[in-house]
């Protein structure tokens, strides 16, 4: 019994895999190599085991790593050897075992040991000539006529350098990506339609991590070719990988929308008990979110260095700029839609572009920001509306009447209002959609934990909006009724609150910035609001609203005398209400006076109009200085911390998503097949 035991335990040690017991003796520091020429040409023909080459690397301790650094000198050099080989299969496995070897010594190497990643794995003083090599292959697998499989496992490679550290900056492999560019060959790989289908993502992924390595330490090759990258085929090519991207996240949210919800009382207990278990699905949502911060940021970099990459904004996705590809969903010669589809799913067959997407994209994901990664991804959209809306070509854009898109914006259920399903809105510029947008996120996140960085961004998104319209005298024919109602709401809420919030946060900054914006139309508006009645309306609004104007006066004013720390905040509003208290107080007893003699207690809005059109001549306004002035938006020194966090984020998502492990065999030898 005893011998057949052995026997059998013997067996199962003679079934371990050949390849395994050549990392075995590998790693044990023995050369496997010794009296056998053809070793390594023997080796890559058989299917690395990635699993176990990691395991082995991992139960190395730190002084075993120092003493095998040769033998994995050796390994590393023979791979990148191998990938100039003939036969492709060989090629395939260096590739796939060069994945598995650098992602190991980094995990090695970033835990407890402070052992230096280019050191151990091909030494210093070989690893300029072998890292030229290595990218050089790369450069031309990418670009030269390889199967999809191979490109696919290159880009993998690549990811697996960039992403080897948290801090992307801290990566001191990535010296020698800037010195040997793959910038072109990832560019030509969006130019492509059939290769941006199948590797756009990463290609896209890439350039995003590249840039952002040492961006305000050092001079980087990468941020300079992406901000004067002037080929149109390529930037259509990388906005549409986001658009791609972000039209899958709100196809799946107006899925999940789709069913008519009941407005009966059970459906309100649901939402009630729905609202108990919403944490496990919050989870699932943060999840799809932070999926998506990779594109943001890459959004956010086209947006913020390259100034030709404004038009790809606005470039209608049509038949012939977009790629016939799975991964492509804005393909406008879709099939016909099913007409019992509700109106919110058809919006996708509408024509459209990345503005438009990514509008729809902000009003799904504004409406959480109840945890941290949801903030910052808001945050993130923020960011890039600013930098679109300091733009002057695209302000010109998003304000062509000739340019009209319907987009589908999503309103957040809440209990004070009656919410009608999500409707797209009627074909109009995107600077009214935007608007809207913005008109939204004000009505939608007055609570008592204000998001009060949110608020300043969305406040002074408008802002800028408003002083392209001054400035170019463009008359944008938009309901200004509800952003006015909307910014009022918001001071009566931060009056109603101010105990509560004024000890925790500047609320008399973010007054101002609202105050101002009325002082832009009190000011200018005649200049760009679309017709005089327009200008009244505003008057009508002011007027009507008084109360608000004289309880926020008063407010800062009771700050403004004493010794808080918002003092000086305070007193700055105070002054800034001057023309609003003017024409509250030269309007208001010409309407007492007139309602009296006419008897009336209740009079129509016309009736008020009216009023106010008599006696517009005999009003006397301060000009106030610098109200079409904002501070430029610039990353540094603001914001860089964000971008560090942001892009840290992106990196440790995008590592535990690298799978190079598993490879379709068949598969690969049929695309080496085709191609020969």
């Amino acid at each position: 019994m005893t011998s057949r035991k052995r026997s059998g335990s013997g067996s199962k040690r003679q079934l371990k895999e050949k390849v395994v017991q050549i990392y075995e003796s590998f790693f044990k520091g023995e050369d496997p190599a010794y009296g056998n020429p053809n070793f390594w040409d023997e080796l890559f023909l058989l299917k690395p085991k990635v699993s176990s080459l990691e395991t082995e690397i991992q139960k190395l301790t730190g002084e075993q790593l120092m003493s095998l650094k040769e033998n994995i000198n050796v390994l590393f050099k023979q791979c990148i050897t191998t990938l100039g080989h003939d036969h492709h299969i060989r090629v395939v496995y260096a590739l796939q075992t060069l994945c598995a070897l650098i992602n190991s010594i980094y995990k090695k190497t970033s835990g407890e040991f402070g052992f230096d990643v280019i050191n151990i794995l091909m030494g210093f003083e070989s690893a300029e000539k072998l890292m030229q090599e290595l990218l050089d292959h790369c450069n031309n697998f990418l670009t030269g006529d390889y199967p999809d499989s191979l490109k696919a496992l290159c880009l993998k490679l690549l990811l697996v350098l960039v992403t080897g550290t948290e801090n992307v900056s801290q990566n001191t492999l990535l010296e020698y990506v800037m010195i040997n560019s793959i910038f072109e060959s990832l560019i030509q790989v969006l130019c492509d339609a059939s290769t941006r289908a199948q590797h756009g993502h990463d290609a896209v992924l890439l350039l995003t991590l590249l840039v952002n390595y040492r961006k305000h330490e050092a001079a980087n090759p990468y941020i300079v070719k992406l901000s004067i990258l002037d080929d149109e085929l390529a930037l259509n090519g990388y906005g549409q990988v986001i658009t791609s991207c972000l039209t899958d996240f709100c196809r799946q949210f107006a899925a999940q929308h789709a069913e008519p919800q009941s407005g009966s009382w059970l459906s309100s207990i649901t939402n009630i008990v729905g609202n108990i278990f919403v944490s496990e699905e919050g989870g699932v949502r943060t999840q799809q979110i932070r999926a998506n911060n990779a594109l943001l940021v890459a959004l956010y970099e086209a947006v913020h260095l390259n100034r030709n990459f404004i038009t790809t904004l606005a470039h209608t996705q049509t038949d012939t700029s977009t790629p016939p590809s799975p991964s492509n969903t804005l393909n406008s010669n879709q099939p016909t839609p099913d007409l019992s589809v509700p109106p919110a799913v058809d919006i996708f067959a509408q024509p459209s572009n990345l503005l438009v997407t990514f509008f729809q994209y902000c009003s799904i994901v504004m409406q959480d920001t109840k945890s941290e990664a949801s903030v910052n991804n808001v945050k993130l959209c923020f960011l890039i509306l600013t930098c679109i809306s300091e733009d002057q070509y695209a302000n010109s854009l998003m304000h062509d009447v000739n340019l009209v898109f319907k987009v589908q914006l999503h309103r957040l259920p809440m209990r004070h209002r009656k919410l009608a399903p999500d409707k797209a809105s009627p074909s109009q510029p995107l600077a009214s959609t935007l608007l809207d947008l913005l008109v939204e996120f004000i009505m939608s996140h007055m609570m008592k934990k204000l998001p009060m960085e949110l608020y300043l961004y969305c406040v002074g998104v408008i802002h800028r909006v408003l002083c392209y319209q001054k400035r170019c005298r463009v008359r944008l024919n938009y309901q200004w009724k509800e952003l006015w109602t909307a910014l009022i709401t918001l001071l009566k809420f931060l009056l109603a609150n101010e105990n509560h919030l004024a000890k925790k946060m500047n609320i008399f900054n973010l007054a101002l910035q609202v105050i101002n914006i009325f002082n832009l139309f009190i000011t200018y508006g005649d200049t760009f609001l679309p017709s005089p009645g327009s200008y009244d309306e505003l008057y009508y609004e002011l007027i009507r609203m008084h109360q608000v104007f004289e309880n926020l006066y008063s407010m800062a004013l009771r700050y403004s005398t004493s010794d808080g720390e918002f003092k000086d905040h305070a007193l700055r509003l105070t002054n800034s209400l001057i023309n609003v208290r003017a024409i509250i107080n030269h309007f208001s007893p010409k309407i007492e006076t007139w309602l009296a003699s006419q008897s009336l207690s209740t009079p129509s809005e016309e009736q008020i109009l009216e009023v106010v059109r008599k006696n517009y001549d005999s009003l006397t306004l301060k000009l106030q200085d610098n109200l079409d002035q904002y501070e430029r938006y610039a990353e540094k020194p603001l914001h860089a911390a964000f971008f560090t966090a942001m892009v840290r984020s992106v990196v440790n998502d995008t590592r535990q998503n690298i799978d190079f492990g598993n490879l379709d065999l068949q598969l690969i030898l049929q695309e080496f097949s085709s191609i020969t």
